[in-house]
């Protein structure tokens, strides 16, 4: 009778603590499919800056990490900001990392439910049904992500220290993106009879770029980092030109967990103030940029506009 209630009892602190230690995850939403900052492929290691910084953020919180990978679609019907909100307000995360820091990315949703990305472990259910959407509350920034002009093999050398530069180039743009509105806005637009639109999510902008279709285009920068580590030799070459105006990322979590968000804000402080981020960048093949102020960009179409 001894050895049962001693099994016993073993049994039930073991199932405790592993309760214990599975309230204590810090579950963090990353996008399978962003390098340099976030990458997951079957029989691969988990990489990117996204993935080296939340271990790091774990582990100064004392908490084990678990990331939930999910899918997002680039195209013109995809929504970042209901996607996070929706992963977040289901339970998946707690965190969504690498989420660009805007006030209109950050509002009060107008709609009141939205349906999930597509993540590991998703049901053919989950795929089907609305989640009751939440508030969202960033944290502080850590990285800097600008738009950048990236030249093709005709345009190489090209001087580029303003939009105007531009003129007179074979120029390729994402149908809905915000280097789209950037060019077609332009000086009254200027540069619009010198626009190509490409499709999000299905052409290969910056391959066209490199066959010397185009030459030139504005994108993420992150994007032009990936491209590079995907294809070194492309004959395509960054402008050093950055957009002046361009946003954060930090996390973004639900407003009613303020506690978590101090928490995370003391691990990337500390981390900054030792160089760990931006080594992180290095370490992920990032252009890493530290961020810049204003921390939350204010209503970028409206900037683009009046410039």
């Amino acid at each position: 009778m001894r050895r049962w209630l001693a099994a016993w009892s073993l049994a039930a602190i073991l199932a405790a603590n592993a309760a214990h230690a599975a309230d204590d995850l810090l579950n963090v939403c990353l996008d399978e499919d962003r390098p340099p900052l976030s990458v997951h492929h079957k029989g691969k290691p988990d990489s990117g800056f996204d993935v080296l910084l939340a271990q790091a953020i774990a582990e100064r919180m004392g908490r084990p990490l678990k990331i939930q990978w999910f899918e997002s679609k680039l195209d013109e019907d995809s929504s970042p900001q209901l996607e996070a909100n929706a992963l977040l307000s289901d339970g998946r995360c707690s965190l969504v990392g690498g989420y660009a820091l805007t006030t209109d990315s950050l509002v009060k949703p107008g709609m009141k439910t939205a349906r999930l990305p597509d993540f590991a472990g998703a049901t053919r259910e989950d795929r089907r049904r609305r989640v009751a959407l939440g508030v969202l509350a960033p944290s502080q920034p850590y990285v800097y992500s600008p738009m950048t002009v990236v030249l093709g093999p005709k345009a190489k050398g090209r001087k580029i220290a303003d939009i105007g530069d531009l003129a007179g180039l074979r120029l390729a743009i994402e149908s809905g993106s915000l280097g789209d509105a950037i060019l077609m806005t332009f000086d009254k637009g200027r540069l619009i009879d010198n626009v190509t639109h490409r499709v999000p999510g299905r052409d290969d902008l910056l391959g066209a770029l490199a066959r010397g279709d185009y030459d030139a285009t504005l994108i993420d920068l992150g994007r032009f980092d990936a491209h590079r580590a995907a294809h070194p030799d492309a004959p395509i070459t960054a402008s050093g030109y950055y957009y002046p105006i361009g946003a954060n990322r930090g996390y973004v979590g639900l407003a009613g967990d303020p506690a978590l968000i101090d928490a995370v804000n003391k691990a990337l402080t500390e981390l900054a103030a030792e160089g760990k981020i931006a080594e992180f960048g290095k370490q992920a093949g990032l252009t890493y940029l530290p961020p810049r102020e204003p921390a939350i960009l204010g209503d970028v179409w409206m900037k683009i506009i009046q410039r």
